[in-house]
């Protein structure tokens, strides 16, 4: 398994005595043998390691969703994008809750877009939190970009789920969720900072000539 993952065998026995990869089946008592289901993990745990750029406890807390076959893939969907998502940490104890503005436009974003947002839901009490640090850096007028940004998220959303629905097997599911969510976000990212250098460059440096 090793040789056909390139992934060092003392990693992989980490991986086994961390819980993050399943121990093989005994053949004798020092050898085991791996099928291709361990080696799918294994790429998995790689790549949420790598890309995704996830600790070894979030990716633990991921797999353990992910193993839970009696979870719709709906809800499969909301609790590991909740377990994949890093919390926005406020720099001061200043924005520790979001403003009632913010919560107030979030709300209103929601209801023009016919999103189920209810109060307390764990994203958009996150959106409310970025639009309060926003706000205090002096801001407020960020807040203009929410429709835009919501327009983008939609179209990533279904290529999203159009990745996941291509999928039969309960098993690929499970797997092309993760790999939506966890990839997805750093390939967005990517691509994002990539269009902004592009506009930057269009805007300004074919007007400076």
């Amino acid at each position: 398994m090793s040789r056909r993952t390139g992934v060092a065998v003392p990693t992989i026995k980490f991986y086994v005595r961390e819980g993050l990869l399943p121990a093989g089946e005994l053949t004798s008592p020092n050898q085991a043998s791996y099928g291709d289901a361990h080696e799918r993990r294994l790429r998995l745990i790689r790549a949420m390691l790598g890309a995704g750029g996830l600790s070894l406890a979030r990716i633990r807390e991921v797999l353990a969703v992910v193993d839970d076959t009696a979870t719709p893939v709906h809800k499969l969907l909301g609790e590991v994008a909740m377990t994949v998502a890093a919390p926005l940490v406020p720099p001061t104890g200043e924005a520790a809750e979001p403003s009632k503005r913010s919560r107030r436009r979030v709300a209103e974003l929601a209801e023009r877009r016919g999103w189920e947002v209810p109060p307390g839901h764990p994203d958009g009490d996150a959106l409310a939190l970025t639009l309060t640090e926003a706000e205090r850096l002096g801001h407020e007028d960020f807040a203009g970009t929410l429709d835009a940004y919501a327009d983008a998220a939609e179209r990533v959303a279904e290529a999203d789920l159009e990745y996941v629905g291509g999928r039969a097997a309960v098993d690929d599911v499970l797997e092309s969720v993760v790999v939506g969510m966890v990839l997805g976000d750093a390939m967005f990212g990517s691509l994002r900072r990539i269009a902004q250098a592009e506009e930057s460059r269009s805007r300004y440096e074919v007007r400076a000539e």
